[in-house]
């Protein structure tokens, strides 16, 4: 068993009882003969809360309360989703009219589909009723959750789900607050004191070997086996300002939890594995994740599952 304790969302501290050894890595890879230093920062994390429309009520998402008595989770080596809770089931109101299934199209059925995806839970950038990018990984990360065709477009099969929904879907982790990497469904949850508060769509490592030339020095070569590494690991590193140019590829404001392993934004998040082993999620989500500092330094992240094969 490995036992981790940790602190409410808004605490000071975090600590794990257990830790996951780590390895120092090349970005994004699990194993590599060279190794770019990953550089450290001293630039403050803003706090600052992303703007919302007011064109409608928002959904009632209650912000998880401030607390100072640790949380223990135990989260078995093997088998996931067994904790020192009883799991609560957290419903919610079916929608006044059916959602429609409006393709890809904007408009006003498009922002009460996505004042839905917030309210289940599923991040989006803004409810505006523009059909873009976050709110197509959203509903692609809603599909995932419930085993729907991945397609990223609100048809009629994704949109009678989300009117018929009565429950709040929620991670594994029912306790304590962390970050979760679920590679089964390769979705990205965000627990605070227990609650499932954000669901994102992710893309974890494809679990494939690769030899590359290096690209700062052609007589070396990077090597590894693109796997996310499962396990308890603790956000020990991060690079706050833009893009960078890792050893296997440009990633953007990555917080390190395991060697050369990040959660960090791309400009691909498919519908399946696709990494060298580091934890993709959109741009604008990874701005998000640093305006509202849900990945600090030692948070815990857990990483569980297995990725789908075709």
């Amino acid at each position: 068993m490995l036992v981790m304790q940790v602190r409410g969302a808004r605490s000071v501290g975090w600590s794990l009882l257990v830790l996951s050894p780590v390895m120092v890595l090349a970005s994004c890879a699990t194993t590599s003969i060279t190794s770019t230093p990953i550089p450290s920062t001293d630039v403050p994390v803003t706090t600052s809360a992303a703007p919302v429309a007011a064109s409608t009520a928002p959904p009632t998402t209650t912000p998880a309360p401030p607390t100072t008595a640790p949380v223990s989770l135990v989260i078995p080596t093997t088998t996931p989703a067994t904790t020192t809770t009883t799991t609560l089931v957290e419903t919610v109101a079916a929608p006044v009219e059916p959602i429609v299934a409006v393709g890809t199209s904007d408009g006003a059925e498009t922002a009460r589909a996505q004042w839905r995806l917030l309210e289940l839970g599923f991040w989006l950038q803004e409810p505006n009723g523009d059909y873009g990018l976050t709110t197509q990984q959203a509903v692609m990360a809603f599909q995932k959750y419930y085993g729907l065709g991945t397609d990223g477009r609100l048809g009629p099969e994704t949109a009678a789900l989300m009117t018929a929904l009565t429950e709040r879907p929620k991670a594994s982790a029912d306790a304590g607050t962390l970050i979760e990497v679920d590679k089964s469904k390769q979705l990205l949850f965000f627990i605070i004191d227990g609650r499932t508060e954000w669901i994102l769509n992710t893309s974890t490592g494809k679990e494939i070997p690769y030899d590359y030339p290096d690209k700062d020095n052609p007589e070396l070569r990077q090597r590894g086996d693109s796997v996310t590494r499962n396990g308890l690991h603790d956000v020990y590193r991060e690079r706050p300002e833009g893009w960078w140019d890792g050893d296997l590829g440009e990633i953007y404001r990555p917080k390190y939890f395991s060697g050369g392993i990040a959660v960090h934004g791309a400009n691909s998040i498919p519908d399946y594995p696709a990494s060298h082993g580091c934890v993709r999620v959109s741009v604008p989500a990874m701005d998000w994740i640093w305006e509202q500092n849900l990945m600090p330094l030692e948070a815990p992240v857990w990483v569980h599952g297995a990725i789908p094969r075709d």
